[in-house]
């Protein structure tokens, strides 16, 4: 399963993580690709309940072009663009010659309640 983590971390910690990321990489560990956001507000700022259910339906029905999609979903072209566009700067939506992909079949949400040692 091709997975992504959503992470609601601080900059100090995000440091780290990037660090630690780093590490693996140069051994050649494979990598959870993940998005970081500073606080929950930031992230569902992001990723609204549209912009989820929009992510959702791409996923089962890869292929539609962004009008197909508009009409398919019931909801007007123009916010269809807007939150294509947001989904795809976060990386979790993909285009191939105009038809949108899902990269990933599943999204993890991690908040980390102490700091990491």
């Amino acid at each position: 399963m091709n997975k992504v983590e959503i992470i609601i971390t601080t900059p100090e910690q995000a440091v780290r993580d990037f660090a630690a990321i780093w590490q693996k990489a140069e051994r050649g560990e494979s990598i959870t690709p993940s998005i970081g956001f500073g606080s929950p507000s930031e992230l569902f700022a992001a990723i609204t309940d549209k912009r989820l259910e929009l992510l959702r339906y791409v996923a089962q029905h890869e292929g539609l072009n962004m009008h197909q999609l508009a009409k398919e979903i019931g909801r007007n072209y123009k916010n269809v663009y807007t939150d294509v566009k947001a989904l795809e700067g976060l990386g979790l939506l993909e285009r191939d010659n105009g038809k949108l992909i899902a990269p990933f079949d599943e999204i993890d949400i991690k908040v980390d309640l102490k700091k990491a040692a």
